[in-house]
């Protein structure tokens, strides 16, 4: 691997390159997860009412639903985990496993990114297509899309290979900062743990404010950033 490229460091042990590769490293974190948000928000209130990425409250209402006896929230919930499971077995064989050589990005979480554009354009041409016409077949279908792509983003990031590093899964972001808040721990190492989770929410009210007011451009909350996010890490790659 050629010398130029990036390699993963410790913060405290990094030059002034590094730290500027990691500061936008989770910067483009930041981004997919206000990409999540939206796309949580969007599956919610338009295709079901199931998630495309939290999976644990997906669990949960299955669970409800097996309770309650309502079998198209049991089948709205079940495909989504679904989905979510095969779009991480499809991201990881892309992405494959973290490296202790990688750079800062490696090359494969953008081909996984590009994975996650291409299901995002076959949702973008369906909800296009079955605006006017809504059924629950194709919501289904579109939640299932939605799921998929956000399982490839998981895995995506998981090659990083760095602890509490995610754009899905948050729960154990919030308590790892609450924790550091506890422990008086530098702003420095909470600030991208406060602001992934500050993304998740301004992403699922803006996907929200779309999916009822605007459904038409409710697409480009899920692929405008995604494409942002690829281009500039193509550019941390050059």
């Amino acid at each position: 691997m050629s010398s130029t490229v990036p390699r993963v460091i410790r913060p405290h042990g990094a030059t002034g390159e590094d730290q500027r590769l990691l500061r936008r490293r989770n910067a483009l974190v930041v981004v997919l997860t206000f990409l999540t948000g939206s796309a949580d928000a969007i599956g919610f209130l338009s295709l079901g009412g199931a998630f495309s990425s939290v999976m644990t409250g997906n669990m949960v209402l299955l669970g409800l639903s097996a309770g309650r006896g309502e079998a198209d929230l049991a089948l709205t919930s079940g495909c989504a985990i679904i989905s979510f499971i095969v779009g991480v077995l499809a991201g990881a064989r892309v992405v494959g496993s973290a490296q202790p050589d990688d750079p800062v990005w490696p090359r494969r979480v953008t081909w996984a990114l590009v994975l996650e554009l291409l299901v995002f354009v076959v949702f973008f041409v369906v909800w296009e297509v079955t605006l006017g016409a809504p059924d629950a077949h194709v919501h289904l279908a579109l939640l299932m899309l939605s799921a998929a792509a956000l399982g490839v983003q998981s895995s995506a990031i998981q090659r990083f290979g760095v602890a509490g590093l995610s754009s899905t899964y948050l729960t154990g972001t919030l308590t790892s900062l609450i924790a550091g808040v506890a422990a008086r721990s530098p702003w420095d190492s909470l600030r991208p743990k406060a602001q992934v989770l500050l993304a998740l929410m301004v992403g699922a009210a803006v996907g929200a404010l779309v999916a009822l007011h605007l459904p038409v451009v409710a697409p480009a909350l899920l692929i405008v950033p995604l494409v942002l996010v690829i281009v500039v890490s193509a550019r941390m790659r050059a």
